[in-house]
């Protein structure tokens, strides 16, 4: 997964031209730990579909501000610009799959 900052969220998430799965997260995080590999999969797995970067929100304060992000982690989807989704918090794989169906389509 790439990683995305206050300076480029614009350009790499808003500006896409399909969705974009946004992993907040930060080091200290143990769910964050646990998600990631799940999230790594869904990219490997799905990357055709939608996008997938993770932000680091103790280095980028502005976007997890702007978004209301209170708890990590949080995955947030953008999609034509707008926030259309948002998880808070560790789940299984089969459950993030579950909430991202909309975007990766019925093979899930």
């Amino acid at each position: 997964m790439g990683k995305v900052t206050d300076a480029d969220f614009e350009s790499v998430v808003l500006k896409a031209d399909k969705p974009v799965l946004v992993d907040f997260w930060a080091e200290w995080c143990g769910p964050c730990r646990q998600v990631s590999p799940i999230l790594d999969e869904i990219s490997s797995e799905h990357g055709d579909k939608m996008g997938f970067v993770k932000m680091n929100v103790d280095e980028n304060p502005v976007t997890p501000s702007t978004y209301m992000v209170t708890g990590i982690p949080t995955i947030n989807v953008y999609s034509g610009g707008e926030l259309v989704k948002s998880i808070v918090g560790a789940r299984p794989k089969a459950a993030i799959l579950g909430e991202l169906k909309e975007f990766l389509g019925a093979q899930v």
